[in-house]
């Protein structure tokens, strides 16, 4: 089983696009298992159209907890929180939960043994059908931490299933390079980058390709919406090769992609265009990358 993820430096790349695009291709030629690990704005199920099969609740921090009958309001609590979560009071002390970050300093520092961490619900992870094969997926409730907890939890489940007959595990990773990204690339075959030829262009590639080799990950670029500034996509192109990262395509830009999105499909199951070309040539040097 090989394990293949879908990042970009930034967010608008259109990564999603050519996940989705990715997953239609290789589901028509092997069993594949999929997962989207961008937590925070997770939106390749626009496009798949799954049926949800089961929702578990993700627990991802503990917030301290006073007991007001226990509480001498000495406020040894609030001496010790330096997030300045503790509200002190003439009777008793109380949390300010939107401040909490459940360090537990209090909980240890409480003579009165007044204060216990909770598990705070920040979250649902799903497991869903799609055409295409199982999708795990997730949500991370706004103003919600552990996103980097989320996203390994969605990654082990659906690993766990490929790993049971499926001969792919496709994940849509975050964008950026942060905690969620790190935990999306982490043991991953190989690592594919979506860029645009954008001023940032190169800049983003380099962050991302930074955080990837960093891991051991080996990486694959295809530029997305090409056609539009043929000098940026120069300028990537010119990097890919000084850092010796290869480069599988350039695909150009079209409305029919948003057309696809909007009835739900991915682009290469909706058209024979330019697009979908470019993504079928894709999509087969991946697999000759992964399966030679």
């Amino acid at each position: 089983m090989k394990q293949l993820v879908i990042l970009s430096g930034k967010g608008g790349t259109g990564k999603t696009t050519v996940a989705a695009a990715l997953a239609h291709l290789a589901s028509q030629e092997m069993p594949i298992v999929l997962a989207d690990a961008d937590v925070d704005a997770a939106n390749l199920e626009l496009v798949l159209d799954p049926t949800k099969q089961e929702a578990q609740d993700f627990a991802g921090g503990k917030l301290a907890v006073i007991d007001p009958e226990k509480c001498t309001a000495c406020a040894v609590c609030a001496d010790v929180c330096r997030f300045e979560a503790i509200i002190r009071g003439d009777d008793v002390c109380r949390v300010d939960a939107l401040a909490c970050e459940g360090c537990a300093a209090c909980y240890y520092q409480c003579p009165e043994e007044a204060i216990r961490m909770e598990k705070q619900r920040d979250g649902q992870w799903f497991r869903s059908d799609t055409r295409f094969g199982p999708l795990f997926h997730a949500h991370l409730f706004a103003g919600r931490e552990n996103s980097g907890k989320l996203v390994t939890l969605v990654k082990q489940q659906a690993r766990s299933l490929a790993e049971t007959g499926a001969e792919l595990l496709l994940v849509d990773g975050p964008p950026g390079i942060g905690c969620p990204v790190i935990s999306a690339c982490s043991g991953m075959d190989l690592a594919l980058h979506v860029v645009e030829p954008t001023l940032s262009g190169v800049h983003d590639l380099e962050r991302i390709l930074g955080t990837t080799d960093h891991f051991g990950v080996p990486s694959l670029v295809v530029i997305n919406k090409a056609d539009l500034n043929p000098t940026r996509c120069n300028e990537i192109s010119v990097f890919c090769a000084q850092q010796s990262v290869e480069l599988l395509g350039h695909v150009p830009y079209d409305d029919v992609v948003t057309e696809a999105m909007v009835r739900g499909l991915p682009v290469t199951a909706y058209t024979d265009g330019p697009v979908a070309e470019a993504l079928r040539e894709v999509w087969v040097r991946i697999r000759h990358r992964l399966f030679a």
